[in-house]
């Protein structure tokens, strides 16, 4: 695998130290080109409480403040640390291009802004992008040698439905929302490409026919290109395959590799494959190139199991959200991704939920390089505009916004499945709603564009999607014996449901996998004060060993069952208010591990050859 992780200071054209710079690693991991430039650091920044900045000329002016991109100003981090509602926020930063990008155009990317936001550059508007979750890029033009002044406004209305996620809607954490997140909270780079480029390839592995199918689209396509793939190993080169790159809007490749060479990407040896992509001229001059990865593995369904390559393999994922006391949704250091996921590991969990929230890629990454299974959801929480969860309508901005993500994490290894929605719900009257059609929709779209993969129509509740490849509950029950009763039901086709007052049933149950998605949420802070905002599922356990029993009773009802491919548990880490993690809030140890982890990694009855 290559090291696709390049740091600014060894890009050709950086500008100063890695050292200097806040999160300052390659921030798409699975499309690397050797020159960029990071714009994390010092930005000029404002608050524009009312939204008016524009009518005041926020857009021409010298702006009041200061902020550390990429942390949000809600954050510790980024200097501010202002809580209350931003409904807009404005940065402003002058940037010298370097002269030696002469000859290509400047794209300018943005890898997460929160949440409606425009750019401009010099004072002409080149981006608009809604969703505060997936990437967009601004075309600068050639401005090799120049300066660029960037401004961006980025607005987060108070009361407007969105896909927000954790997000609260009150001033203050309650429940299980939390600290809010505006504008730029992951990195902001620059990269030069050529007029006729490679754009990012999508690449699906095929473990029973040995090989991987390549689609590389192109930006400015003309006559005599041809795309070039190269498949490599630590041996040297694996395969390799041409094709034309005028014919098509995607140049397809297959990557057939020698059953000498084949080595499957599992939890236990995640291998990776290096993947060069090369566009030649008809002179044969490289044109652009970059450096990918690529995992050989399978995911099948062979009745009630989830197969990893043909093999059984439990799933015992826990419940990731992703915040962290001083950078909130931002990670403040690429170190602390990585920390995560090897928490998780030394824990027993061999997988995430990535609850509520689109992960930056270089999570991913390290998912990919580590063997660490992940389903990929969507922060969709947000869409409520009446009381109680009452008239939701999520509508085509949650389609478009959650395509963006499928497309974005395509390629990754470590993802297993998708789940576009969590836990929906709505009044109903005999009839199809909105949010039955969303339902559909987001499963139809996911399935339409990704057919390497199962789908989870939504995680726990109402399940509204007849033909949804998964089927799951959440269940917060606390005693091992009643929890063990109430799921049960699963050998005779009766599984557990959600169900909740007012609200549709789900449709049937139709045989699919299975899996408790949520359950534990055990709380326990040993050093709560009696007045400290402090909550878990159900009573709190009077001792730690009663936590333990706890704990291993609620693992062992799923393990035992035969039919069960997998659970959630709730959660990795404490979050604010919400302290049921396995781990504090600032990443430090609350349990024995040891305990937790023996307690988890026995074998599972669905994983036991058949008798």
């Amino acid at each position: 695998m290559p090291e696709a992780t390049p740091t600014a200071a060894s890009a050709s054209t950086a500008s100063s130290p890695a050292a200097d710079l806040p999160r300052p690693e390659y921030p798409r991991p699975q499309f690397v080109r050797p020159d960029w430039l990071n714009l994390n650091g010092r930005w000029q920044f404002e608050i524009d409480r009312g939204d008016s900045g524009l009518e005041r000329g926020l857009l021409d002016k010298e702006l009041s403040g200061e902020i550390v991109v990429p942390f949000c100003p809600e954050s510790e981090l980024s200097g501010i640390g202002d809580v209350d509602f931003l409904h807009a926020v404005w940065y402003r930063r002058t940037i010298h291009v370097p002269s030696e990008w002469a000859g290509r155009k400047v794209l300018a990317h943005f890898q997460a802004v929160d949440y409606d936001t425009t750019v401009w550059a010099n004072g002409v508007e080149v981006a608009r992008h809604r969703g505060g979750w997936t990437p967009f890029t601004a075309d600068l033009g050639q401005v090799a040698g120049q300066d660029v002044t960037l401004v961006v406004r980025a607005r987060d209305p108070k009361g407007e439905s969105m896909p927000r996620g954790k997000q609260s809607d009150r001033y203050g954490n309650y429940s299980c929302l939390y600290t809010r997140t505006t504008g730029i909270w992951q990195t902001v780079w620059l990269e030069p490409v050529p007029e006729s480029h490679l754009r990012r390839p999508r690449v699906t592995p095929d473990v029973g026919g040995g090989a991987f199918h390549v689609e590389v689209p192109l930006a400015g396509s003309r006559r005599g290109l041809t795309v070039k793939a190269t498949l490599s190993d630590g041996s040297g080169e694996v395969a390799s395959a041409t094709a034309r790159a005028d014919l098509d809007f995607a140049v397809r490749l297959t990557l057939s590799v020698p059953e000498d060479r084949r080595r499957l990407w599992s939890t236990d040896d995640p291998f990776l494959y290096d993947l060069a992509f090369e566009l030649v001229d008809a002179e044969g001059t490289v044109v652009d190139s970059a450096q990918s990865y690529a995992g050989l593995r399978s995911v099948t369904i062979d009745g009630k199991a989830i197969l990893l390559n043909g093999e059984r393999v439990f799933q015992r994922l826990v419940l990731d959200q992703g915040y962290y006391p001083d950078g909130i949704l931002t990670a403040p250091s690429d170190e602390a991704l990585v920390r995560d996921i090897e928490l998780s590991i030394a824990a027993g969990f061999n997988g995430a939920r990535l609850h509520q929230k689109v992960f930056e890629e270089r999570f991913l990454y390290h998912a990919d390089r580590l063997g660490y299974l992940c389903w990929g959801e969507f922060g969709d929480w947000g869409c409520n505009i009446g009381k109680d969860g009452d008239n939701q309508q999520p509508g085509a901005t949650y389609v478009t916004q959650w395509l963006e993500a499928v497309e974005r994490d395509y390629s990754h290894p470590s993802i297993i499945g998708w789940c576009p929605l969590n836990e929906t719900w709505q009044r109903l009257h005999d009839r199809v709603t909105v949010l039955d059609d969303v339902t559909r929709g987001m499963f139809l779209a996911t399935k339409a564009a990704d057919q390497s993969r199962p789908v989870l129509d939504t995680s726990g509740y109402a399940h509204r999607v007849r033909e949804s490849d998964v089927y799951d509950s959440h269940n917060y029950e606390q005693d091992p014996e009643k929890f063990a009763a109430a799921m049960a039901g699963l050998a005779e086709g009766t599984p557990y449901t959600n169900t909740h007052a007012g609200h549709p049933e789900s449709v049937p149950y139709a045989g699919q996998p299975y899996f408790c998605s949520e359950f534990g949420g055990v709380w326990w802070n040993p050093d709560a004060r009696p007045d400290e905002d402090s909550w878990g599922y159900g009573e709190r356990p009077r001792t730690l060993e009663e936590f333990f029993t706890r704990f291993e009773g609620l693992v062992a009802a799923l393990l035992d069952d035969p039919n069960m491919f997998g659970y959630c548990y709730t959660q990795l880490t404490d979050v604010y208010q919400e302290q049921n993690g396995v781990y504090r809030f600032n990443r430090g140890e609350k349990f024995d591990l040891t305990r937790i982890r023996a307690a988890q990694t026995r074998t599972a009855a669905i994983e036991k050859p058949a008798s």
